[in-house]
């Protein structure tokens, strides 16, 4: 699975602007526990630090401005854990390199980028993922369901994007995982079960199994989004 489908001194970009309909909105309320921002939009004028721009000079202009934005959610969210603005590159197969002592998680799609972060000390792991509340594209569900999973999307009701749930379900638990693991993890190893309350329990079937055999998550489904989280208790 992938997400598949305090440096004093250091040179950075200037102050965060404040544009872009930045509020607080399903993140913060998918998970008050943790500090979050995200965005509808792509403010204007944000700058990235130089090793940042590096890591996107051949990116195409959607890239660019996706990489942009969240990572001025991933700043608005660490300076609510009084963490002076800092460069986010990514690392092993694409996950965002924190700064010492903290945890996060960050997701990008059309109309929403967004954000969440947490102490290490507070926070063992988080993983968030948004989607569009859209059908997924012919064939995608029967790629990544099991038998299970079918069962309980049907269980969401009409009107609900269940498969769309689903899917965000393991983007989320697979963000939550590789920092715990530094391990890959298909899709079907992740078994998950979704509730109408909007909850939902992921088992990990990863062979061999490890330490992390389950994770609890929240999903929303609103204005034309979805959104699912996990966050672990240290």
């Amino acid at each position: 699975m992938s997400s598949f489908i305090a440096a004093s001194g250091a040179a950075g970009p200037p102050a965060l602007p404040t544009a872009g309909r930045e509020m607080t909105g399903l993140l913060a309320e998918l998970l008050p526990e943790v500090a979050t921002c995200e965005v509808y939009a792509d403010p204007p004028g944000i700058a990235l630090f130089p090793a940042e721009q590096q890591m996107i000079a051949s990116a195409v202009e959607k890239r660019r401005r996706e990489f942009t934005t969240v990572r001025h959610c991933a700043r608005t969210a660490l300076r609510e854990l009084g963490i002076a603005p800092v460069p986010i590159l990514p690392g092993e197969r694409g996950a965002p390199g924190w700064p010492p002592g903290v945890v996060g998680s960050m997701t990008h799609c059309a109309g929403f980028r967004g954000c969440a972060v947490a102490l290490a000390g507070h926070v063992r792991t988080i993983g968030v993922d948004a989607e569009p509340a859209a059908p997924l594209p012919d064939g995608v569900l029967e790629a990544i369901a099991l038998p299970e999973e079918h069962v309980t999307i049907k269980a969401l009701g009409p009107g609900v994007p269940a498969d769309r749930i689903l899917f965000s379900a393991k983007e989320s638990v697979y963000k939550a995982w590789f920092p715990l693991t530094r391990r890959f993890l298909q899709f079907h190893e992740a078994r998950i079960e979704l509730d109408p309350n909007g909850v939902f329990t992921a088992t990990l079937l990863a062979d061999p199994p490890l330490p992390v055999t389950e994770f609890q998550g929240r999903w929303r489904y609103r204005s034309g989004l979805v959104v699912t989280g996990i966050v672990v208790p240290a």
